[in-house]
């Protein structure tokens, strides 16, 4: 039979409280710091932002979210600092902080601090929720090859993240250098926004009133789900009429596009890969209207002047862009996968499914 340690074997809660005002040189950490499912730190917040008593940690501690547990938010911190009280700061015991953090992101660990929560809106669980949770007693040498191999495995995950928001720092760039400057040249000809793609509202379509098929549904944020009849044929660009407003759906197939939603119903000949790609680097959310929900307004649109290249041009500055999309899509769905693997990967070795002892793993990185 396997045995079993408490959390509260393996770590500590850290109780040290201060003011934020006396710790202007760390960084501080809030819940929005911490990235669902993510092992590490990747931004953090300053201390002169915040006010109230906060909670203090040190490096290698890991920071667990105590609000709202089922949200996966657990990390590692690489450097000493101050967090909000809604993060539970623990010191391990003996243990690497990467198996420590492997234990509080497992889908075990999660279930078991979602059944502690106390509160309606705001649920909590607690420390003296969380210490009682049982986990496999493993060997130092275990634990270290298991942290070895989640540091890997997030490594793999950070690599594609960094090239994803490099990817789209490069596709917002030359967004910026085509549509100001042309591909050729600067000489575009000069139109109204209404003669270069003729906005107009999508068509309601209750969820009762579906059938399940192959066509796209399209709303402000894009497929909402599918239906066995199309209103529109494709191709199509879509984008926000109310809610989320200045983002660009294009859609090759025949599709549905939503009241939610505002198509182009007529292209005057302009290709509508282009026109996509416009509408992603144009300023809609100069022309939305109302306070609460905000509500894109296609006549003021439709009034504007703006400059357009040829057909050909259109083209070739659609296909440069395609292309950065195309990496996009690749790495994101790369992503996707890494962290998809992990966690399964992460479930099974908490709960010994793989055992690990035999492993080639480099582990200098690794520290109790």
């Amino acid at each position: 039979m396997t045995a079993h340690n408490q959390l509260s074997d393996i770590c500590e809660l850290r109780r040290e409280t201060c003011l934020p005002q006396d710790f202007t040189g760390v960084v501080y950490v809030g819940l929005e710091h911490i990235d669902s499912g993510l092992f590490s730190l990747s931004r953090h917040g300053n201390p002169s932002a915040v006010r109230s008593a906060k909670t203090r940690f040190y490096t290698g501690d890991v920071l667990f979210g105590k609000l709202r547990p089922y949200l996966d938010k657990a990390a590692v911190a690489e450097c000493e600092g101050i967090c909000s009280t809604d993060i539970l700061v623990l010191k391990p015991c003996k243990v690497p902080s990467w198996y420590l953090c492997g234990i509080l992101h497992a889908d075990r660990f999660i279930e078991h601090a979602k059944q502690t929560t106390h509160g309606v809106n705001h649920p909590r669980t607690s420390w003296s929720g969380i210490k009682v949770f049982e986990t496999n007693h493993l060997t130092p040498s275990e634990q270290k090859i298991i942290a070895a191999v989640l540091l890997k495995m997030q490594q793999a995950i950070e690599t594609q993240k960094k090239i994803i928001l490099s990817l789209r720092d490069l596709k917002k760039s030359t967004m910026q250098h085509l549509f100001s400057h042309g591909l050729h040249s600067e000489n575009w000809n000069t139109t109204t926004f209404v003669d270069f793609a003729t906005l107009h509202r999508g068509y309601d379509l209750p969820v009762h009133a579906r059938t399940e098929g192959a066509v796209p549904i399209i709303g402000s944020n894009g497929i909402t789900g599918h239906h066995n009849e199309a209103k529109i044929t494709g191709p199509g660009v879509v984008t926000g009429r109310s809610g989320s407003i200045g983002i660009s759906h294009y859609v090759e197939q025949d599709f549905w596009p939503l009241n939610t939603s505002l198509y182009v119903c007529d292209f005057h000949g302009n290709f509508p890969l282009f026109v996509h790609y416009f509408f992603e680097w144009f300023n809609f959310r100069k022309y939305a209207t109302g306070t609460g929900v905000p509500t894109l307004n296609r006549n003021l649109v439709h009034r504007d002047s703006i400059k357009v290249p040829h057909e050909t041009e259109q083209k070739e500055i659609a296909r440069t862009l395609a292309v950065i999309d195309t990496d996009l899509a690749l790495h994101e769905s790369k992503r996707v996968t890494l962290r998809d693997l992990f966690k399964m990967t992460l479930n099974k070795l908490m709960t010994r499914d793989i055992l690990v002892v035999d492993l080639d793993i480099e582990m200098k990185k690794v520290h109790a």
